[in-house]
């Protein structure tokens, strides 16, 4: 908060999405012309120890601000950080191995709006539910409200950890000498986006509101800055000089082998593209990190995935 106070104008309200009487209050209080929904549990991990707080903090926050807006200032614009994990694992599109990474040959674009909802693990049906009331919020009751179903997003200021953020924890890792352990074969393909991009979609976003209420977007880096985790070890290898430390475990739950965002809805509707490529922004991101290692030299070792 310090940091963000540093550099604009922030005032900091502590409160809980959990609590609709706060946000009811804060709704009659202030009046706000764009919401950007960030509050999050954010990691299937977690939802599957927890899964009451998971639901709680997704899918009953996301109803509370919801139902905030419509009750208090209904014309105010409503983003949501939903999540590709509303895809579910993609089984059935049966990716196909290579020698560093899986791929969808069929879909050289990657996987696109269209594909059907196939909510997994509880993190998935939290964030799920969630993003289909966004959705019904404009439809039902005509609410200025967007989602933005985000790939892997990584930039400055990511103090990633195992169940969140792996780019930027496998180079924290690096920098800070700590091993970490890859679940599955480290041929598990994403689709990573530069922060400086993202925060450009949510803009985009904002400015065509009304030509684009009510819509869902795919939003990461697509198949141009798509990776696999063995792929991303080599960048870091290429960048420093020596490879990260590294073991290999069992999958996790609902884990995908490949998602590639099929962004061409957003560059349609939005005039948006990622501007940063996946090896310039790993290389922003490593150099900041290597530049700030005493910011994470308090991290103790993990396991990451």
């Amino acid at each position: 908060m310090d940091w963000l106070r540093h550099h604009w104008e922030v005032e900091f309200i502590h409160g809980d999405v959990r609590d609709f009487g706060a946000l009811c209050a804060l709704f009659e209080s202030r009046r706000f012309d764009v919401v950007i929904h960030l509050a999050s549990q954010v990691a299937v991990t977690t939802s599957i120890t927890d899964p009451e707080h998971d639901f709680e903090v997704n899918a009953q926050g996301t109803f509370n601000i919801l139902e905030a807006v419509r009750s208090h200032q209904p014309n105010t614009i409503v983003l949501n950080a939903s999540t590709n994990k509303v895809y579910g694992r993609l089984g059935s599109l049966r990716p196909r191995e290579g020698a560093l990474r899986y791929d969808l040959p069929h879909l050289p674009d990657g996987v696109n709006e269209t594909q059907p909802l196939d909510f997994h693990s509880p993190y998935g049906c939290s964030k799920g539910a969630a993003d289909q009331y966004v959705n019904d919020y404009a439809r039902v009751f005509g609410l200025r409200t967007v989602n933005l179903r985000q790939s892997c997003i990584y930039g400055y200021r990511q103090f990633g950890i195992e169940d969140q953020g792996w780019v930027a924890w496998f180079l924290i890792a690096h920098c800070v000498g700590r091993a970490v352990t890859i679940y599955g074969d480290g041929k598990q393909v994403r689709d990573i986006l530069f922060i400086d991009d993202l925060v450009d979609a949510y803009l985009a976003a904002i400015d065509k509101i009304e030509d684009v209420r009510g819509t869902s977007f795919n939003i990461g880096g697509g198949a141009a800055n798509a990776l696999s985790l063995l792929e991303l070890l080599d960048m870091i290898r290429e960048l420093s000089g020596c490879p990260l430390k590294h073991t290999f475990s069992d999958w996790r739950a609902g884990d995908q082998a490949v998602y590639i965002s099929d962004i061409r809805l957003a560059q349609q509707k939005l005039g948006w593209s990622p501007r940063v490529s996946a090896q310039e922004g790993v290389r922003r991101l490593y150099n900041w990190i290597a530049s700030n290692r005493e910011m994470f030299l308090p991290v103790t070792a993990a396991k990451v995935g």
